[in-house]
């Protein structure tokens, strides 16, 4: 089992009830995550003061998601020629998120709407030093 595989099947333990949320991160890091391009750089969105990187586990969940693109822009989105990148998701989380230098995330299969997950920019998923609540785990350490 690849581990793009691996990763969907994670996912689909967490949103069921299930599973590790340690070994969900695990797997997205051991995972390559296909990132489209937008305007020359890696797509992104804006939602809650985060900027999530919309990573996929395959060209499928890719498709799927052009597919959506083309019904919200009106546009031939579904027909283009999407360029990605592959990304392991330990680069994706460890260089990428902290070199954004804004609260950033990755969110994989967005247009999944039972299959997506969000990693948001905390303790345990991207470095401390770009976590969010990093001050607040340090003082969860000191009670």
């Amino acid at each position: 089992m690849g581990n793009e595989v691996a990763l969907a099947d994670r996912i689909a333990e967490r949103r069921a009830g299930v599973g590790d949320p340690r070994a969900l991160v695990g797997e997205l890091r051991r995972a390559l995550v296909l990132v489209p391009f937008d305007g020359g750089g890696l797509w992104t969105a804006e939602f809650g003061g985060v900027r999530w990187v919309c990573g996929f586990t395959d060209e499928t969940a890719l498709a799927r998601f052009a597919e959506q693109r083309a019904v919200v822009d009106g546009s031939g989105a579904a027909e283009r020629a999407w360029e990605y990148a592959e990304f392991r998701g330990a680069r994706l989380l460890d260089e990428v998120i902290p070199a954004m230098g804004v609260p950033a995330g990755v969110a994989v299969n967005v247009a999944d709407p039972d299959g997506s997950m969000l990693f948001p920019p905390v303790v345990g998923i991207v470095p401390d030093a770009v976590a969010v609540d990093a001050d607040e785990a340090d003082r969860g350490h000191d009670l």
